[in-house]
Protein backbone atom coordinates (compact mmCIF):
# COMPACT_ATOMS: atom_id res chain seq x y z
CA UNK A 1 0.00 0.00 0.00
CA UNK A 2 1.11 3.51 -1.12
CA UNK A 3 2.73 5.62 2.16
CA UNK A 4 0.47 8.69 3.82
CA UNK A 5 -2.95 8.05 5.27
CA UNK A 6 -5.21 5.73 4.59
CA UNK A 7 -8.44 6.70 2.67
CA UNK A 8 -12.05 5.43 3.31
CA UNK A 9 -15.77 5.57 2.21
CA UNK A 10 -18.67 5.53 4.25
CA UNK A 11 -22.04 5.19 3.11
CA UNK A 12 -24.92 6.04 4.93
CA UNK A 13 -22.28 7.77 7.38
CA UNK A 14 -24.98 10.76 8.38
CA UNK A 15 -26.78 7.97 10.98
CA UNK A 16 -25.90 7.19 14.04
CA UNK A 17 -23.56 4.14 13.44
CA UNK A 18 -22.15 6.17 10.44
CA UNK A 19 -21.25 9.38 12.75
CA UNK A 20 -19.55 6.86 15.17
CA UNK A 21 -17.63 5.44 12.12
CA UNK A 22 -16.49 8.86 10.61
CA UNK A 23 -15.29 9.94 14.39
CA UNK A 24 -13.64 6.78 14.94
CA UNK A 25 -11.64 6.81 11.80
CA UNK A 26 -10.76 10.63 11.73
CA UNK A 27 -9.66 10.33 15.12
CA UNK A 28 -7.19 7.45 14.14
CA UNK A 29 -5.66 9.40 10.93
CA UNK A 30 -7.78 8.41 8.04
CA UNK A 31 -9.12 10.43 5.58
CA UNK A 32 -13.16 9.88 5.19
CA UNK A 33 -15.16 10.61 2.39
CA UNK A 34 -18.83 10.13 3.71
CA UNK A 35 -21.22 9.61 0.96
CA UNK A 36 -24.94 11.37 1.15
CA UNK A 37 -27.72 10.96 -0.64
CA UNK A 38 -28.40 13.50 -3.74
CA UNK A 39 -30.44 16.23 -2.01
CA UNK A 40 -29.28 15.81 1.12
CA UNK A 41 -26.07 18.62 0.66
CA UNK A 42 -27.25 20.82 3.51
CA UNK A 43 -28.02 18.77 5.63
CA UNK A 44 -24.82 17.14 5.25
CA UNK A 45 -23.17 20.29 5.52
CA UNK A 46 -24.34 21.19 8.63
CA UNK A 47 -23.42 17.79 10.27
CA UNK A 48 -20.20 18.28 9.01
CA UNK A 49 -19.86 21.81 10.78
CA UNK A 50 -21.72 20.51 13.60
CA UNK A 51 -20.07 17.27 14.43
CA UNK A 52 -16.66 17.83 13.29
CA UNK A 53 -16.26 21.15 13.18
CA UNK A 54 -15.40 21.36 9.57
CA UNK A 55 -12.52 18.73 9.67
CA UNK A 56 -10.01 18.95 6.54
CA UNK A 57 -9.89 15.37 5.84
CA UNK A 58 -14.21 14.72 6.09
CA UNK A 59 -15.28 14.90 2.54
CA UNK A 60 -18.87 15.10 1.53
CA UNK A 61 -20.10 13.28 -1.59
CA UNK A 62 -23.34 12.54 -3.00
CA UNK A 63 -24.27 9.07 -4.13
CA UNK A 64 -27.11 7.00 -4.85
CA UNK A 65 -25.87 3.36 -4.08
CA UNK A 66 -28.82 1.72 -5.49
CA UNK A 67 -27.69 3.31 -8.93
CA UNK A 68 -24.66 1.81 -10.61
CA UNK A 69 -23.69 4.80 -12.45
CA UNK A 70 -23.95 6.89 -9.61
CA UNK A 71 -21.54 4.74 -7.57
CA UNK A 72 -19.27 4.91 -11.06
CA UNK A 73 -19.08 8.34 -10.54
CA UNK A 74 -18.45 8.47 -7.23
CA UNK A 75 -15.21 5.95 -7.03
CA UNK A 76 -14.12 8.07 -10.11
CA UNK A 77 -14.13 11.11 -8.26
CA UNK A 78 -12.37 9.30 -5.34
CA UNK A 79 -9.63 7.99 -7.89
CA UNK A 80 -8.74 11.43 -9.38
CA UNK A 81 -8.69 13.44 -5.88
CA UNK A 82 -6.74 10.89 -3.65
CA UNK A 83 -5.34 8.53 -6.59
CA UNK A 84 -6.56 5.24 -4.08
CA UNK A 85 -8.93 3.74 -1.75
CA UNK A 86 -8.17 1.93 1.14
CA UNK A 87 -11.43 1.38 2.90
CA UNK A 88 -14.86 0.43 2.02
CA UNK A 89 -17.39 0.51 4.82
CA UNK A 90 -21.21 -0.22 3.31
CA UNK A 91 -22.96 0.98 5.95
CA UNK A 92 -26.22 2.36 3.91
CA UNK A 93 -29.35 0.53 4.57
CA UNK A 94 -32.78 1.74 4.76
CA UNK A 95 -35.79 -0.40 6.04
CA UNK A 96 -39.95 -0.32 4.87
CA UNK A 97 -41.16 -2.52 7.19
CA UNK A 98 -44.85 -4.47 6.36
CA UNK A 99 -46.43 -7.98 7.22
CA UNK A 100 -45.52 -9.89 3.12
CA UNK A 101 -49.59 -9.79 2.73
CA UNK A 102 -49.23 -5.92 2.62
CA UNK A 103 -45.92 -5.41 1.41
CA UNK A 104 -45.80 -3.61 -1.51
CA UNK A 105 -43.38 -5.01 -4.76
CA UNK A 106 -42.30 -1.19 -4.12
CA UNK A 107 -41.28 -1.61 -0.80
CA UNK A 108 -39.51 -4.81 -1.88
CA UNK A 109 -37.43 -3.49 -4.58
CA UNK A 110 -36.59 -0.44 -2.51
CA UNK A 111 -34.93 -2.47 0.13
CA UNK A 112 -33.29 -4.57 -1.92
CA UNK A 113 -32.04 -2.22 -4.49
CA UNK A 114 -30.51 0.10 -1.77
CA UNK A 115 -29.36 -2.68 0.81
CA UNK A 116 -27.58 -5.41 -1.39
CA UNK A 117 -27.18 -4.32 -4.37
CA UNK A 118 -26.30 -1.07 -3.20
CA UNK A 119 -23.37 -3.29 -1.27
CA UNK A 120 -22.79 -5.10 -4.68
CA UNK A 121 -22.44 -1.96 -6.40
CA UNK A 122 -19.76 -0.28 -4.23
CA UNK A 123 -18.11 -3.46 -3.45
CA UNK A 124 -17.69 -4.22 -7.42
CA UNK A 125 -16.28 -0.43 -7.84
CA UNK A 126 -14.35 -0.55 -4.90
CA UNK A 127 -12.35 -4.06 -5.22
CA UNK A 128 -11.54 -3.00 -8.83
CA UNK A 129 -9.71 0.03 -7.57
CA UNK A 130 -8.31 -1.76 -4.50
CA UNK A 131 -7.00 -4.64 -6.88
CA UNK A 132 -4.70 -1.88 -8.65
CA UNK A 133 -3.00 -1.26 -5.70
CA UNK A 134 -2.52 -4.48 -3.95
CA UNK A 135 -4.42 -3.47 -0.54
CA UNK A 136 -8.06 -3.08 0.84
CA UNK A 137 -10.45 -3.54 3.22
CA UNK A 138 -14.21 -4.24 2.81
CA UNK A 139 -16.61 -3.98 5.63
CA UNK A 140 -20.12 -4.91 5.37
CA UNK A 141 -22.96 -3.86 7.85
CA UNK A 142 -25.34 -6.28 7.94
CA UNK A 143 -27.74 -7.03 10.97
CA UNK A 144 -28.98 -9.47 13.85
CA UNK A 145 -32.54 -9.23 11.81
CA UNK A 146 -30.40 -10.60 8.66
CA UNK A 147 -29.15 -14.10 11.11
CA UNK A 148 -32.61 -14.63 13.07
CA UNK A 149 -35.19 -13.03 10.85
CA UNK A 150 -37.62 -10.44 12.04
CA UNK A 151 -41.65 -10.16 12.10
CA UNK A 152 -42.40 -7.66 9.36
CA UNK A 153 -38.78 -7.17 7.94
CA UNK A 154 -39.22 -10.23 4.77
CA UNK A 155 -37.46 -7.25 2.64
CA UNK A 156 -34.86 -5.85 5.29
CA UNK A 157 -34.14 -9.47 6.74
CA UNK A 158 -33.73 -10.52 3.13
CA UNK A 159 -31.23 -8.17 1.65
CA UNK A 160 -29.25 -8.21 5.32
CA UNK A 161 -28.82 -11.78 4.93
CA UNK A 162 -27.61 -11.68 1.48
CA UNK A 163 -24.72 -9.49 2.37
CA UNK A 164 -23.41 -12.80 4.32
CA UNK A 165 -23.27 -14.70 0.63
CA UNK A 166 -21.59 -11.68 -1.22
CA UNK A 167 -19.08 -10.98 1.80
CA UNK A 168 -17.89 -14.43 1.38
CA UNK A 169 -17.67 -14.98 -2.10
CA UNK A 170 -15.96 -11.74 -2.42
CA UNK A 171 -13.72 -12.80 0.40
CA UNK A 172 -12.34 -16.16 -1.61
CA UNK A 173 -11.67 -13.23 -4.67
CA UNK A 174 -9.86 -10.92 -2.57
CA UNK A 175 -7.96 -13.09 -0.52
CA UNK A 176 -4.33 -13.16 -2.70
CA UNK A 177 -5.30 -9.46 -4.13
CA UNK A 178 -4.72 -8.45 -0.32
CA UNK A 179 -8.15 -7.31 0.43
CA UNK A 180 -10.47 -8.83 2.70
CA UNK A 181 -13.92 -8.26 3.08
CA UNK A 182 -15.83 -8.98 6.59
CA UNK A 183 -19.67 -8.29 8.16
CA UNK A 184 -20.87 -7.00 11.35
CA UNK A 185 -23.87 -7.74 12.58
CA UNK A 186 -25.21 -5.25 14.95
CA UNK A 187 -28.27 -5.85 17.37
CA UNK A 188 -30.08 -3.14 18.65
CA UNK A 189 -28.45 0.34 18.64
CA UNK A 190 -28.83 3.19 20.78
CA UNK A 191 -29.56 5.72 18.16
CA UNK A 192 -31.56 8.64 16.88
CA UNK A 193 -33.67 5.80 15.35
CA UNK A 194 -33.84 3.25 18.23
CA UNK A 195 -34.85 5.86 20.84
CA UNK A 196 -38.16 6.71 18.82
CA UNK A 197 -39.22 3.34 19.55
CA UNK A 198 -42.66 3.38 22.04
CA UNK A 199 -40.68 3.05 26.23
CA UNK A 200 -42.92 -0.13 26.52
CA UNK A 201 -41.61 -2.07 23.41
CA UNK A 202 -37.81 -0.86 24.42
CA UNK A 203 -37.95 -1.76 27.64
CA UNK A 204 -39.10 -5.56 26.13
CA UNK A 205 -36.24 -5.48 23.72
CA UNK A 206 -33.72 -4.80 26.25
CA UNK A 207 -35.03 -7.55 28.29
CA UNK A 208 -34.80 -9.91 25.29
CA UNK A 209 -30.76 -8.89 25.18
CA UNK A 210 -28.86 -10.82 28.24
CA UNK A 211 -26.28 -8.37 28.70
CA UNK A 212 -29.06 -6.12 29.19
CA UNK A 213 -28.24 -3.29 27.49
CA UNK A 214 -28.79 -2.17 24.01
CA UNK A 215 -25.25 -1.44 22.11
CA UNK A 216 -23.58 1.84 21.45
CA UNK A 217 -22.31 3.42 17.77
CA UNK A 218 -19.03 3.38 19.02
CA UNK A 219 -19.11 -0.40 19.74
CA UNK A 220 -19.97 -1.10 16.07
CA UNK A 221 -17.15 1.81 15.08
CA UNK A 222 -14.09 0.26 16.66
CA UNK A 223 -15.11 -3.01 15.76
CA UNK A 224 -15.21 -1.83 12.08
CA UNK A 225 -11.77 0.13 12.82
CA UNK A 226 -10.20 -3.33 14.36
CA UNK A 227 -11.87 -4.66 10.54
CA UNK A 228 -10.19 -1.65 8.92
CA UNK A 229 -6.71 -2.58 10.59
CA UNK A 230 -3.59 -4.17 9.62
CA UNK A 231 -4.62 -6.13 12.73
CA UNK A 232 -7.12 -8.18 10.94
CA UNK A 233 -5.17 -8.81 8.30
CA UNK A 234 -5.91 -12.61 8.45
CA UNK A 235 -9.77 -12.21 9.57
CA UNK A 236 -11.80 -12.62 6.01
CA UNK A 237 -15.18 -13.82 5.10
CA UNK A 238 -15.88 -13.35 8.34
CA UNK A 239 -19.28 -12.05 10.19
CA UNK A 240 -18.73 -10.39 13.94
CA UNK A 241 -22.23 -10.68 15.50
CA UNK A 242 -22.76 -7.47 17.82
CA UNK A 243 -25.81 -8.02 19.59
CA UNK A 244 -25.34 -8.31 23.27
CA UNK A 245 -26.27 -11.98 23.35
CA UNK A 246 -29.71 -11.81 21.89
CA UNK A 247 -28.95 -13.89 18.78
CA UNK A 248 -26.00 -16.97 18.92
CA UNK A 249 -25.35 -18.20 15.90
Amino acid sequence: MKSGKKIAVVTGALGGIGTAIVDSFLSNGVVVIATIRPGSSQRATDWKKKRFDNNEHLHLLEVDVADHSSCEKLIAQVKEQFGRLDILVNNAGITRDSSIKKMSFEQWNEVINTNLTGCFNMCKLAFTLMQSNGYGRIINISSVNGQKGQFGQVNYAASKSGIYGLTKSLALEGARKGITVNSISPGYIRTEMTSKIAPKILDTIISEIPVGRMGEPEEVAETVLFLASEKSAFITGSNLAMNGGQHLY
